[in-house]
Order: structure tokens, then C-alpha cells, then sequence
């Protein structure tokens, strides 16, 4: 079953995590504005990258390749949201879970050991931690 619509619900859902333009030294995209960094997008003007663009991307990138259109809500926006987060291949593994809070609490476990590996990454942490909770509370 298709489920293209609950692309547009989607992706202004992760608007809101993945708002304006970032040049932060310790995030390991590099400059990122809506989500979209440079160092998965080396061709990308990023600076000037409109939201339609990044739209463009992240259905072609994210959405499709993650299976989201064959998924129920919420699970297709969840897999998205980890899928852009954390990669495709990983939102594709944990979404073998039970339940999409479960994919989640996944999320939530892996970033402690991304912390607890590289401590320069601590920076981001509450903010991925807020991320699942804000994320949880919308889908509910």
C-alpha cells in the first residue's frame, strides 16, 4: 500500500528538528541547513538550499529507499525520522522492533554510545534525547 501522502506530514514533522543553517566544528556533517549537510551533499549549494530542495532529497534519499511508502502511520514517519537521523541502513535494522516506541528507545540507547565513544559528540546529545520525546509525543 502506498502511503506517499503522509510524506508532506512527515517531512514538517522533521522540519521541526532539522530547521536553519548549522556550521557547528563537532557535527560530523559539517554545514547543514533543513537537515541536509555537506558532507552527504558535497554538490549541494547548502547555504542556499531552499526547503522544496531539501523536500526533493530527503524523498529521494530517505523516504523511498527506507520503505516508508509500504509502512503504516506512525511507523513510516518514524522509520523516516531515524532513517535521516541515523542513516537508512540502521532505520531499516531497528525497525525489525516491536513497536515504533521501541524503534525509539532504540534510538535513544544508541546515541548514549555514540556519546560514550566519541565524547565530543556530548554537545548533541539532549538535543537527539528531545528529538525521540518530541517525536514520541506527536505520534501518540
Amino acid at each position: 500500500m502506498k502511503m506517499r501522502e503522509n510524506f508532506d506530514r512527515a517531512f514538517s514533522i522533521l522540519m521541526d528538528f532539522e530547521g536553519g543553517f548549522s556550521n557547528d566544528p563537532n557535527d560530523r556533517g559539517g554545514m547543514t541547513k533543513y537537515g541536509i549537510s555537506k558532507k552527504a551533499y558535497p554538490q549541494e549549494d547548502i547555504q542556499n538550499i531552499t526547503p522544496a530542495r531539501a523536500k526533493e532529497l530527503y524523498l529521494r534519499d530517505y523516504w523511498i529507499p527506507a520503505g516508508c511508502d509500504d509502512l503504516a502511520y506512525p511507523w513510516d514517519i518514524v522509520v523516516f525520522d531515524t532513517a535521516v537521523n541515523m542513516g537508512v541502513g540502521t532505520a531499516k535494522l531497528l525497525s525489525q522492533g516491536s513497536s515504533w516506541q521501541d524503534v525509539l528507545l532504540a534510538r535513544a540507547k544508541r546515541y548514549v554510545q555514540i556519546v560514550g565513544k566519541n565524547p565530543s559528540q556530548n554537545k548533541f546529545l539532549r538535543g537527539w534525547m528531545n528529538r525521540i520525546i518530541t517525536l514520541w509525543e506527536k505520534l501518540k
